[in-house]
């Protein structure tokens, strides 16, 4: 008996060819492939930063005593220090981890609206839909701001050797230190944001078709999982990039 048992537990993890292989849809494994063909670029991406953050001297001062510097990599508490409307206020990465705490809350209201498709209550998809595209573009917004603030940089500016002074950042030139650290900053958050932009237009779409009854009349809400495991992966991501780039 124990020997029929496990053979039909076997059969049954074992795809045998069909639509639905291990019970998964299609369009809901193609996205899982999708997602870890991502994951291997964004681990490329970060990867590469390791390699070349770690290939620069540190600045072996006291951290009060740091300044910016193409000699060593920057401190990110030091560059990452300002918050909207509070000019001339020291606040080293509060504003990212609002950022970060808007993004995760965003992933919160995606398993409500993915909950409220296993129920079919269309009014909850909608309202929780709602929210996650808010908090989608409420995090782009904050990132539009923290790139301005980025490429402007400060009033001071960084003092070269040659006696030009550089303010802000760009992919040639650098306040904050090497300028391999704002091509990282530019390439791999603008490239994230690529990717949270895409998971909004996708929302809106997935809350439009929701509203219109699309789903309703399909007798499922298989298309929010499929969207929402973008959205979580995206999320997912984030936490690595802002342990990348801003803790270490």
């Amino acid at each position: 008996m124990a020997s029929a048992n496990t053979s039909t537990t076997a059969d049954h993890l074992i795809w045998k060819g069909g639509v639905q292989p291990m019970k998964v849809g299609y369009g809901k494994l193609m996205m899982w492939i999708f997602l870890l063909s991502d994951t291997f670029t964004f681990s490329a991406l970060l990867i590469a930063y390791a390699l070349v953050r770690f290939s620069f001297p540190v600045f072996e001062g006291a951290r009060k005593a740091f300044e910016f510097s193409t000699a060593w990599w920057p401190i990110p508490e030091r560059v990452f220090e300002s918050v909207p409307f509070l000019h001339g206020v020291s606040a080293p990465l509060v504003f990212v981890g609002i950022m970060t705490f808007i993004l995760i809350m965003s992933s919160v209201t995606m398993v409500l609206a993915v909950e409220a498709g296993h129920r079919r209550d269309k009014a909850d998809v909608e309202k929780y839909m709602l929210w996650t595209i808010l908090g989608g573009i409420a995090f782009l917004s904050s990132q539009a701001w923290e790139w301005t603030h980025f490429i402007h940089g400060s009033a001071e500016g960084l003092k070269l050797a040659s006696g030009e002074i550089v303010n802000g950042a760009n992919l040639v030139r650098n306040e904050y230190g090497p300028p391999a650290f704002a091509d990282f900053f530019f390439f791999i958050t603008g490239f994230h944001g690529t990717h949270v932009l895409s998971g909004v237009v996708l929302n809106v779409l997935i809350f439009y078709n929701t509203a219109n009854g699309v789903y309703e009349k399909r007798g499922h809400y298989d298309m929010i999982e499929k969207v929402g495991l973008y959205w979580h992966f995206v999320d997912l991501v984030w936490v690595f990039v802002f342990t990348f780039f801003y803790l270490v």
